[in-house]
């Protein structure tokens, strides 16, 4: 779900004036700080959508790559290019995502081919100003009505890009697409997105990448979960990919276990993201879960739709879920309609085809622990190479979702470790049967 949680609205605000002071620019410098306008080409899907397969490049162009909306505080060590290409929904229907593509600037100091990580976003929000590849043209997005977010992805990316990995980042579907709603949280969604994500950049022209190189699955909490279920699906669904491994951190892998934590947080914004990503890809739902929604459920699931994290944070935060149902909550999850959504949604079911490696925080206040433990539970059993790791980072003030965001600074250093040995071919270590 989130990644700098519930920090990022303090530190957006913090950032901007920052920027605002030490860059100056000419008015048309600032263009995609205020105006998303010249993304509507790109980001509108062709219509009908083209037949080709799976993994296809649909469109692509030069993507401007900032820390600050000027750029002249600098820009990631790596050439961007954005990217439309082929995916396919929950249901397996054809559909297009949007996503950026990093080809760095720096040599692979590793032995083999360069590899290639699909990271998987961490939530940026619902509206199509959140997605990725937009932020990474603009480093802070910010228009009117609290409607701002800052791009805290640059960092990792950076860091990666500089060290020899070239990078995939999916949007996901809907995530900046016109048209569509983004389908937050969706398993099976997420997961194609991810894979013809691998697919997409390895057809990309001029690049530095081989047609058969080795790839890797990188993500927290929203993208820990896209990683996992990029991890179990990929057998079937994109069996020609070389894997090496998954880093899924803090993974969402149990939705019905994350009502409870979200409820009376900062980030309680993420369910309404949830309930539109429902309406978006099993649409015969919506009826009845709109009957559900008081007058203040409609218009909290409505003003989410549109907005990015930081304005659903300031909009909605500490805000208990009950009054926007007209039912009791533990009643409507006991209905076999709904808790059958939610296991749609479930992690755990399929094996991975490499090795992967499980962070959670003990004492996370958004995405429980005791799911992730049991989604590496679930693959041991199933034979695969897990290795999971407890960050024991103590609670501190859970509603602000402190633990939830901090461990994503704190383990992502060694996951990236991790992550390199697997494409240098190290062994593994494996603690299946240890936690």
């Amino acid at each position: 779900m989130i990644r700098a949680g519930a920090l990022l609205a303090v530190l957006s605000i913090g950032f901007v004036t920052s920027c605002l002071s030490t860059a100056v620019a000419r008015a048309d410098d600032w263009y995609p700080f205020y105006n998303e306008d010249e993304y509507t080409a790109f980001y509108t899907p062709p219509n009908p959508l083209p037949d080709v397969a799976a993994g296809e490049l649909i469109r692509t162009e030069p993507s401007r790559l900032v820390l600050e909306p000027s750029g002249q505080l600098g820009g990631i060590q790596a050439a961007g290019t954005r990217i439309m290409y082929r995916s396919s929904d929950a249901h397996g229907k054809p559909n297009v995502v949007t996503g950026t593509y990093f080809e760095p600037f720096a040599q692979w100091p590793g032995s083999g081919p360069r590899p290639l990580i699909v990271y998987g976003p961490g939530t940026q929000g619902q509206g199509d100003q959140c997605a990725p590849s937009r932020q990474f043209n603009q480093g802070i997005h910010w228009s009117p009505y609290l409607d701002f977010t800052l791009n805290y992805e640059m960092g990792f990316v950076e860091t990666l890009v500089r060290r020899g990995f070239a990078i995939v980042m999916t949007d996901y579907e809907g995530l900046g697409t016109i048209g569509v709603t983004h389908t937050y949280v969706n398993r099976l969604s997420q997961g194609h997105a991810m894979l013809d994500a691998a697919r997409a950049a390895r057809k990309l022209p001029d690049t530095s990448l081989e047609s058969d190189g080795p790839v890797a699955f990188w993500g927290y909490s929203q993208g820990g979960g896209a990683a996992a279920s990029a991890a179990e699906l990929a057998a079937a669904y994109a069996p020609e990919l070389d894997i090496v491994g998954t880093y899924a951190g803090a993974p969402p892998a149990d939705l019905a276990e994350l009502l409870p934590y979200a409820d009376g947080s900062v980030l309680v914004g993420v369910i309404g993201y949830a309930l539109n990503s429902v309406f978006q890809s099993y649409p015969e739902s919506e009826p009845k879960i709109r009957a559900l929604l008081t007058p203040r459920g409609q218009d909290f699931v409505d003003k989410t739709e549109n907005q990015c994290v930081a304005e659903s944070a300031t909009k909605f935060m500490f805000r208990h879920l009950q009054p926007y149902f007209n039912h009791p909550i533990p009643e409507i999850l006991a209905d076999p309609q709904f808790r059958g959504l939610l296991d749609l949604q479930k992690l755990g079911t399929l094996k991975p085809n490499a090795p992967v490696l499980i962070n959670s925080n003990r004492y996370d206040p958004l995405v429980p622990y005791g799911p992730a433990v049991q989604l590496g539970r679930d693959w041991c059993a199933k034979g695969s190479d897990v290795e999971f790791r407890t960050n024991e980072g103590p609670p501190i003030f859970n509603k602000l979702v402190i633990n939830h965001a901090l461990p994503m600074v704190v383990d992502g250093e060694p996951a990236m470790q991790w992550i390199a040995d697997r494409f240098n071919g190290l062994p593994t270590a494996t603690n299946c049967g240890q936690f």
